[in-house]
Order: structure tokens, then C-alpha cells, then sequence
């Protein structure tokens, strides 16, 4: 299994959400056509067709928020279809 896919795999589980590293989420994204702007900390992704932003922050130890995992979660979720990921 690749890393993109573990890290896929990491965040839907919801099992390891204060532990997500941010570079593996942030190069997943990236996988997926989410384009990256950075806002001081604040790295917002965004994609063509889907409406919502996703906000990260990269704290100490190069670990996320554990509700910015959350959310992130829930945006993959919602858009599975236009992702066109495989779990």
C-alpha cells in the first residue's frame, strides 16, 4: 500500500486524528487537484468543483489539528464521488 493510500486510509478511519502528520496530508491533497494557498500558517486548499476550502495548520512537531483532521474527513467523505479515490 502506498503512503497516499495509508494516509487515506489514517484520516477515514478516524483512529489517529492527533496524530496526522501535516506533509503526507498536504501531498494527498495535492494528489487529489486541490490547489494550495498559503495565509501565514494557514495553508487553505481548494478545488475547482467542490464549494468548501479546507484550512490547515501545520503546529508544532509538524502534526495538524486534530479538528482539521476531523473536517478534512468529512469533506472526503461528502465529495467520494468527485474524488474518485479508492479506499
Amino acid at each position: 500500500m502506498g503512503r497516499r493510500r495509508k494516509t487515506l486510509a489514517a484520516i477515514l478511519s478516524g483512529q489517529s486524528d492527533k496524530n496526522m502528520r501535516f506533509a503526507p496530508v498536504r501531498t494527498l491533497l495535492l494528489s487529489l487537484d486541490f490547489e494550495e494557498r498559503t495565509s501565514g500558517s494557514h495553508h487553505i486548499f481548494s478545488r475547482y468543483d467542490i464549494a468548501e476550502l479546507i484550512n490547515l495548520q501545520e503546529v508544532k512537531g509538524g502534526k495538524l489539528k486534530p479538528y482539521q483532521v476531523r473536517q478534512l474527513r468529512e469533506l472526503l467523505v461528502a465529495y467520494r464521488e468527485k474524488l474518485d479515490y479508492e479506499e
